[in-house]
């Protein structure tokens, strides 16, 4: 579909919060994913990032996300970005604090949004033009809060195990008829 940048939102720094056989269940999902769907993504040249604190990880999760982030490297199909143990709010803080650590010479009156944007996540990846919220939610629930300040918002009802490539093409068709504006008063 000539889409070069996908980010999934797998689990958030506000899940933690929730029973802890449930995140238990998860983290088992996302380790069984990491192992089984390697070839795949070699084999469709998708080349896989996790962004996130993985600190809370477990040792052996954090080395199968580096073990499949380095298999997968060389890929240019695609770039999936899973967004695992992360918020906006954590990844604009974490910028912030390594934008200080690399420029301590500096106060923080020099800080500006192009100095800060190298040190988000996202940082080789283009800013969001399409967020599809699922599940019938109408928020953003802290992902990509920097990366989608200009992103058009498509809301559905369908849950994530059941989104479709219908759902999918009705979304594309949707963002291609939208006057993307930038602030500006004409589309862009």
């Amino acid at each position: 579909m000539g889409i070069p940048d996908l980010s999934l939102f797998a689990f958030s720094t506000e899940n933690w919060k929730r029973p802890p056989e449930e995140v238990s269940g998860l983290m088992g999902l996302f380790m069984t994913y990491l192992k089984k769907e390697i070839r795949d993504m070699n084999a469709n040249g998708v080349r896989l990032k996790v962004l996130g604190d993985r600190q809370r990880f477990s040792e052996s999760l954090q080395e199968l996300i580096a073990d499949a982030e380095l298999q997968t490297a060389h890929n240019v199909g695609i770039t999936l970005h899973i967004c695992a143990n992360y918020g906006g709010r954590w990844d604009m803080l974490q910028a912030v604090k390594a934008w200080q650590k690399s420029n301590s010479n500096l106060n923080l009156d020099s800080l500006t949004e192009a100095s800060l944007a190298p040190y988000l996540s996202t940082a080789d990846a283009p800013e969001v033009d399409l967020l599809i919220r699922t599940g019938g939610e109408s928020r953003v629930s802290n992902f990509l809060l920097w990366q989608a300040a200009y992103a058009e918002l498509f809301f559905c009802e369908e849950l994530w195990p059941d989104f479709t490539g219908e759902t999918l093409n009705q979304a594309l068709v949707w963002f291609a008829g939208r006057d993307r504006r930038f602030g500006s008063s004409a589309p862009i």
